[in-house]
């Protein structure tokens, strides 16, 4: 659906974005998260085409983006973090306005803004004027004006901006919605939105690509967390023996009469099958096995180590 390689974009003589290179399939939910300035609105701007990249290329279903911009603009609904609606429109003239920028016309139009009302549940406030509304209302108005003709891409900045738990919540249940039958890339500060929804995040940092992975890869931790007795002499050098185990971290206990140990498994290990075999040589060495289960990794904490890893400046 999207593939883009080596997008730069400068400001000046900075780098907001440096040389990102990505491919996203057909109806995925991707997160693209990074700290303020670290390049993800530019990044959207240039696939929206409202930026044209420093250098770098863009295909999006099929077409590249530099040479058909209009033909792809059609085909994708973009909320920005800013809305760009105008206060003095009432819901209905400026959704009507923005089907009609989208090339809709005559009953599409007409049908393409009642679904766009109905999933946004706006039909109460359609005749209100838009600078009267509340931010939450007028982030719903953004959402529909983007979903205008179910595009075949949406491209949403802080999607749950200014909504309420239950507002977001439907908001969430949309974006699943329209998942669908389109492709989603999502910029959020807001993990547990991630969590929820994405099936895999791209992590920008200074303006470079820094992480690209599945949600299902980030879960799984490559680590087995052990408790057992610590009364058996031996036990660690018994584990690390074993042909799974690529690595043995000791962990600090309250409890000096337990063992805590974190287990680094060989890439391609059978989680399943290692931890069948660890807790059968923890009980035929003679310990009491507590504890062992994969470890849990936060969000949070994946995205720091991936900032991290490209050092703490920002791009513009």
């Amino acid at each position: 659906m999207i593939e883009v390689e080596s997008l730069t974009r400068y400001y000046g003589a900075t780098a907001a974005v440096n040389q990102v290179s990505f491919a996203i399939e057909e109806r995925q939910i991707v997160g693209l998260l990074g700290h303020n300035g670290a390049g993800k609105t530019t990044v959207m701007k240039m696939l929206s085409g409202y930026l044209e990249p420093s250098s770098g290329r863009a295909h999006i279903g099929g077409l590249d983006l530099q040479n058909n911009a209009r033909e792809i603009q059609r085909r994708l609904g973009y909320l920005p973090e800013n809305l760009p609606v105008y206060p003095e429109m009432t819901i209905a003239d400026y959704l009507d306005y923005a089907a009609h920028l989208k090339g809709l016309r005559g009953e599409a139009k007409q049908r393409a803004i009642r679904h766009s009302v109905d999933a946004t549940e706006l039909g109460g406030r359609y005749l209100d004027p838009i600078g009267q509304l509340s931010r939450g209302f007028k982030q719903r108005v953004g959402v529909a004006q983007a979903i205008l003709g179910e595009p075949e891409l949406l491209i949403l900045d802080e999607p749950g901006n200014g909504l309420d738990p239950e507002q977001n919540e439907h908001m969430r249940a949309l974006i699943r919605e329209l998942a669908g039958r389109a492709t989603v890339i999502l910029s959020t500060h807001i993990m547990q939105e991630v969590d929820a929804l994405c099936d895999r995040v791209l992590v920008l940092s200074s303006g470079a690509l820094s992480l690209d992975a599945s949600m299902e890869a980030l879960r799984d931790s490559r680590h087995l967390l052990l408790s057992c007795s610590d009364d058996v002499d031996g036990l660690r050098q018994v584990l690390e023996r074993m042909p799974q185990i690529a690595s043995i971290e000791t962990q600090a206990t309250a409890d000096d009469t337990q063992l805590c140990l974190r287990l680094a498994l060989h890439e391609g290990t059978a989680m399943d099958t290692a931890a069948g075999n660890i807790s059968r040589a923890v009980i035929e060495a003679g310990a009491r096995l507590y504890r062992l289960a994969p470890e849990q990794r936060e969000l949070e904490q994946i995205f720091r180590e991936a900032v991290q890893s490209t050092g703490g400046r920002h791009a513009a």
